[in-house]
C-alpha cells in the first residue's frame, strides 16, 4: 500500500486486514520511492496506489517500474482521474474514504481474477513445460562477465532480494543474481518448484517438514524456516502431494 497519508494507509491497512483476511499486507510506504523498493522485494499481486503525493504521483511511480507483474488499485480522493487510471490498466478505482463493502466488492473480484489467471498460467506451462522435468538439467544464471550454469538440483530455495534473487544451493553456498523472483518461478516450475510465499520459492524435494498453520510452515533441509502464504496453503499442499 502506497499513500503519503499515515492515517489513510492505517485505516486501509486495518480494514483489509478486518474485512478482508485472503488479503495479505506485505508492505506499506509513504514514499513512492521507497514504495518502488519494496514492490521489487516483495513482488506483490496487488498494490493498492494513492495518486497525488510529493515528488512524485502514483502515475509516474508506475512509470518508473517498467514492467507491471501486479494488479494496481488506486485509491484516491479525486473522482477525475478515471480516464488515467483505465489508461494505466489499473484493476480498480476507489474513492477515499474507501467504504468496507466498496473495498469487500474490489477484493472478491481482485481474488477472482488472480486465481483465472493463475489457473491459465498454468495449464499453458503444463502445455509447454510438462511437470517434473528431470533436476539434472542445468539452468543459467547471469554474472558480471558471463553466463554460470548450475544444475536444478543444487538450488534448494530462492528469495527475493529488493531487485535481486538469492539463491540457496545444497553445498550451504548462496548467490546474488540481477533476476527477478518471478522469472525463476517461470522457469523452474516444472522442475518442481513452488513459490509459497511472494518472497520465497522452494524446491519441493529438499522439504523436510511441514508444520500446519494459517499458512503453516516448511523446514527445509538446509534448517531454513520458511512461510506459507495462507493463500497459498491449498495450492502447496496439492502441489506437495503431487510431488511426493
Amino acid at each position: 500500500m502506497i499513500d503519503d497519508e499515515m492515517i489513510s494507509l492505517q485505516n486501509l491497512k486495518q480494514k483489509l486486514v478486518e474485512f478482508c483476511p485472503d488479503i495479505e499486507v506485505a508492505a506499506i510506504a509513504q514514499k513512492p520511492e521507497e514504495a518502488i523498493v519494496m514492490i521489487r522485494q516483495h513482488n506483490p499481486d496487488v498494490i493498492f496506489l494513492d495518486i497525488e503525493m510529493p515528488r512524485m504521483s502514483g502515475f509516474r511511480m508506475l512509470d518508473e517500474l517498467n514492467d507491471l507483474h501486479f494488479e494496481i488499485i488506486f485509491t484516491t480522493a479525486y473522482n477525475h482521474y478515471a480516464v488515467d487510471a483505465i489508461r494505466a490498466k489499473a484493476f480498480d478505482y476507489l474513492m477515499k474514504p474507501v467504504g468496507i463493502k466498496d473495498l469487500q466488492n474490489c477484493v472478491e473480484r481482485l481474488l477472482k481474477h488472480v486465481a483465472e489467471k493463475t489457473d491459465v498460467r498454468s495449464d499453458a506451462q503444463r502445455i509447454y513445460h510438462p511437470p517434473f522435468k528431470s533436476q539434472e538439467e542445468m539452468i543459467s544464471i547471469p554474472t558480471n562477465d558471463g553466463l554460470e550454469f548450475i544444475p536444478v538440483k543444487s538450488i534448494v530455495h530462492i528469495v527475493s532480494s529488493s531487485n535481486y534473487s538469492k539463491i540457496f544451493l545444497n553445498d550451504g553456498k548462496s548467490l546474488f543474481v540481477t533476476r527477478l523472483l518471478g522469472e525463476f518461478e517461470d522457469m523452474l516450475a516444472p522442475y518442481n518448484f513452488f513459490r509459497v510465499h511472494n518472497s520465497h520459492l522452494i524446491n519441493l524435494t529438499y522439504i523436510k517438514r511441514y508444520i500446519r498453520g494459517e499458512g503453516g510452515q516448511v523446514i527445509m533441509q538446509n534448517g531454513e524456516v520458511i512461510d506459507v502464504s495462507r493463500r497459498k496453503k491449498d495450492e502447496f499442499l496439492k502441489a506437495l502431494s503431487y510431488a511426493r
